[in-house]
């Protein structure tokens, strides 16, 4: 069974390493590595928004972290709206339902805060995560596309609660 709760600090290094893990995995670095340092800054991420982590037993298998409108994190989120980004699952926890738990949570955080809308910006190629959030009813938001670094295209999404 999955948990999901805060992140704690000891935590910190193991979360930044799935993170890159599952971008890694899903071909979802820029070409240039510059993300490769902010995917493992989970401690900034835990200090500057708020970080989930997902465990199995004890173990972390999963993360995302919460943002907030006008949080240093945002990218996309507009009053009323929580943003989420760096959804990342351990590539061995793969297929086993963390990625949905988290995005639950998330939901939940959302809803107790009297939020609106959850939003998120997905990479184009991204097509497993695309699809999970296509599945749970997240809607296509397009005219919050962008692109970050020339090879990345990232495709806005909301959800209405």
């Amino acid at each position: 069974m999955t948990t999901i709760r805060l992140a704690r600090p000891e935590e910190h290094p193991i979360i930044g390493e799935i993170s890159v893990s599952a971008y890694e995995e899903a071909d979802n670095i820029p070409a240039d590595g510059s993300y490769y340092s902010v995917l493992r800054n989970a401690a900034d991420r835990a200090a500057e928004a708020e970080l989930l982590v997902a465990l199995d037993g004890d173990k972390p298998v999963g993360t995302v972290t919460l943002v907030r409108p006008g949080g240093r994190y945002s990218e996309i989120a507009r009053d009323d709206e929580l943003e989420f980004r760096m959804l990342a699952v351990a590539p061995q926890a793969a297929g086993r339902g963390v990625g949905r738990a988290l995005v639950d949570a998330v939901f939940e955080r959302a809803r107790a805060e009297r939020f609106a809308r959850v939003v998120l910006c997905v990479q184009e190629r991204a097509v497993v995560p695309r699809g999970l959030y296509e599945r749970m009813g997240f809607q296509r938001l397009p005219e919050r596309d962008w692109s970050p670094t020339e090879d990345i295209h990232l495709l806005g999404y909301y959800l209405d609660l």
